[in-house]
């Protein structure tokens, strides 16, 4: 008869003592970025996006900074993330945009959380979840402008109308008038001219119906930083709060902090010869005799599969190369004569201080997005680390 197995109960990784690889989000670099953000964007109000976890830094976290540096509101894409905020204690003004026919709004009513109408009958769907709950409805009017992605188009002036009748009967308060940018990243782009003048054009209508909202938002971080005639009465920032440069080909202007750094540890050091290939498909040969580093991160956990092709990361403040093709849950690094030993510690994206490669350089490596390359990010086995965590009031 063998013994009983003996499972040792789960334990929480601090500070990455215990984990192979982890986020640390820096919560003061968050709150350093909003306060710049409420700063450019003033008289309009800020709000703050945080879907996808926050751009997997955590949304509760991220929510708490954003507040406490001056954000007014939240924003969030789908309902569900704007529950879990509920949830965990976040009471402020509270945006969600996208949802399908039958989406659970009466509970987003009950909760007080705004919601996003693109047609007449998903806001007829709202309306009678407000009849439903006897509390009227707070609902941002969504107009197409030339993203051609959600919102009225040929609709718009059926839409306010029927929001100014829905109003009259006290079901739906008309809180906002929005539309998206898309492409305010790439300043002077005519196509940014062009969808100020649709909504303008679109708010007009809406005051013309009898609509009197309060907010009137368009700019992203873009816009907000690079537009002034396009900030209105409220700004949504995502990537800027996070500390990373939503222009393309140009510097922010503002003095953003990124805030997310991901870590791992070594876990194994060996030589190589001369000529050695390296990783799946021997597309990385080292050039001369060198020692070779195993990291435990791989695509699994949000890492690029291209990043073998030109990527590096930071070893003992230091940039070294990532040799061939990164693997599903690991990686190699050539280290040269870098002094490194296994459980030492490698900075695969941050903010540059020890040699590694930001959330923008990352993306020009790999082709994806710098939206990508932090969300993709958020995975079970990368779990996160707060810095600047303050205990709630």
């Amino acid at each position: 008869m063998t013994d009983a197995l003996v499972v040792p109960p789960p334990t929480s990784p601090t500070r990455g003592e215990r984990a192979l690889a982890w986020r640390e989000v820096d919560l003061d670099a968050v709150r350093h970025n909003v306060r710049l953000l409420a700063s450019a964007s003033a008289p309009a109000e800020l709000m703050v996006v945080v879907k996808a976890d926050a751009y997997s830094h955590g949304a509760p976290q991220v929510a708490r900074a954003a507040l406490e540096a001056g954000a007014t509101h939240l924003g969030v894409a789908i309902l569900e993330e704007a529950f879990a905020l509920r949830r965990a204690g976040i009471e402020s003004r509270l945006f969600a945009w996208l949802a399908a026919p039958r989406a659970p709004y009466a509970e987003a009513i009950g909760l007080d959380i705004e919601v996003a109408a693109y047609s007449g009958a998903q806001l007829a769907e709202i309306a009678a979840a407000a009849r439903a709950m006897r509390v009227p409805a707070q609902v941002h009017l969504k107009a197409e402008t030339g993203m051609w992605r959600g919102g009225a188009a040929d609709e718009w002036p059926a839409l306010v109308a029927l929001a100014h009748r829905y109003e009259q009967e006290g079901l739906v308060r008309v809180v906002g008038v929005w539309s998206h940018l898309a492409c305010a990243d790439e300043v002077d782009h005519p196509a940014t001219d062009e969808q100020r003048d649709s909504f303008l054009r679109a708010v007009e209508v809406a005051e013309a119906a009898g609509l009197r909202p309060r907010l009137r938002h368009l700019a992203n971080s873009a816009a907000t930083l690079t537009r002034p005639d396009l900030r209105f009465d409220l700004v949504r920032c995502g990537l800027a709060a996070y500390g990373v440069n939503p222009l393309v080909g140009q510097p922010a202007p503002v003095d953003l902090r990124q805030a997310m750094t991901v870590r791992a540890r070594v876990t194994h050091v060996k030589d190589a010869p001369a000529g050695a290939g390296v990783s799946y498909g021997h597309t990385y040969r080292t050039s001369a005799a060198t020692r070779l580093a195993l990291v435990p991160v791989g695509y699994a956990d949000g890492l690029p599969v291209l990043a073998g092709g030109g990527g590096t990361v930071g070893v003992a403040g230091a940039s070294a190369a990532i040799a061939g093709r990164v693997c599903m849950d690991q990686f190699v690094v050539d280290l040269g004569d870098l002094p490194v030993a296994p459980g030492d510690r490698v900075t695969l994206l941050g903010p540059g201080h020890d040699g590694e490669p930001t959330a923008e350089q990352w993306s020009a490596v790999s082709g994806r997005s710098r939206y990508e390359t932090l969300t993709a990010l958020g995975r079970d086995r990368l779990p996160p680390v707060y810095v600047g965590e303050r205990a709630a009031t």
